[in-house]
């Protein structure tokens, strides 16, 4: 019963991290804004995005995201914006661009390149010769060897 309580508190403080005073009249605006708030990381609890997260600094950015919707900017434009200011670290899901595009590549080209090294190494094993057959003089000292 006391780990469901605990678990609904923590559950419910998430939710209410949007207080009433930071909603946009405008639903479809509030909407966007909540969409945006989902894909930007809170600094402070760093893998919350601003909509889950009580932070005072969370609060603010989601002020500033709402206040540049407000004023007519793009999706892209209040990304760009805050990318800009915080740099991309802001962003829960970096963009595959620059820099960041050798860490999206790195993984796929280093598993391809360890399967082309383990089906080499499993072909080289099935290319291993057979053994030769003994000639008669080896069977003879082996069968010695073995009554020995």
């Amino acid at each position: 019963m006391i780990r469901a309580l605990i678990l609904w508190l923590a559950l419910a403080s998430a939710a209410f991290a949007v207080e009433p005073d930071e909603i946009l009249d405008d639903p479809v605006l509030e909407e966007r804004a909540r969409e945006l708030s989902k894909g930007i990381r809170c600094l402070v609890c760093r893998n919350e995005s601003i909509d889950e997260s009580n932070a005072e600094l969370a609060r603010d950015l989601r002020i500033l995201v709402r206040e540049r919707l407000v004023e007519g900017d793009s999706d892209d434009e209040v990304i760009d914006f805050l990318v800009s200011r915080y740099g991309e670290y802001v962003l829960l899901t970096p963009r595959a661009t620059g820099a960041n595009l050798v860490l999206w590549l790195a993984a796929p080209v280093l598993f391809l390149g360890g399967l082309a090294i383990a089906l080499g190494y499993v072909r080289s094993l099935k290319e291993t010769p057979s053994p030769e057959t003994l000639s008669e003089s080896e069977k003879a000292r082996l069968a010695e060897l073995i009554d020995d």
